[in-house]
């Protein structure tokens, strides 16, 4: 009788699992519906210069005249000579700088929503001139040029 009140022992990894096997046919599905994921910023930067130099080969017929043909050749081999060992010894530095202009460009972005807010607002304070400096085109002290002065410079 102790055999049917005894409980299964349960899988302590099950939850585990299921969350791996959902995460698995979840990322299946992006794949199928998005293409394949992005790869590091050192693999994508070579991609890019892979394509830029089948894209150019592609054109030199196009290109007036032999020199710049070569030197357009030329340049791309040279960014291509100068990537590849900095990829090959230290592929997280892209993922580095791809991080780093990311933020770069959210604080960016973060200063010029506070200006524009600022400019669009008009003052944010209780006085008549807004922190920013620039006058409000109702301030009550704007009203035209005043009388004129002489200032004496001896």
């Amino acid at each position: 009788m102790s055999d049917a009140t005894e409980r299964p022992t349960a899988d302590a990894d099950a939850w585990a699992k299921a969350c791996a096997e959902d995460l698995e046919a979840e990322k299946a599905r992006r794949r199928t519906q998005y293409g394949p994921e992005p790869g590091s910023a050192g693999e994508e930067l070579r991609k890019l210069l892979d394509a830029v130099a089948d894209k150019v080969s592609s054109f030199q017929t196009s290109l007036p005249g032999m020199a710049a043909q070569s030197a357009v050749s030329q340049l791309v081999n040279q960014a291509k000579s100068a990537v590849e060992p900095v990829i090959e010894r230290n592929p997280q530095i892209f993922d580095h700088l791809a991080a780093a202009g990311s933020e770069l460009l959210a604080a960016y972005r973060s200063a010029v929503e506070g200006h524009e807010r600022r400019w669009t607002h008009g003052p944010t304070d209780s006085g008549n001139e807004p922190r920013d400096g620039f006058k409000d085109a109702t301030d009550p002290r704007d009203e035209g040029p005043g009388a004129s002065e002489h200032i004496d410079l001896d």
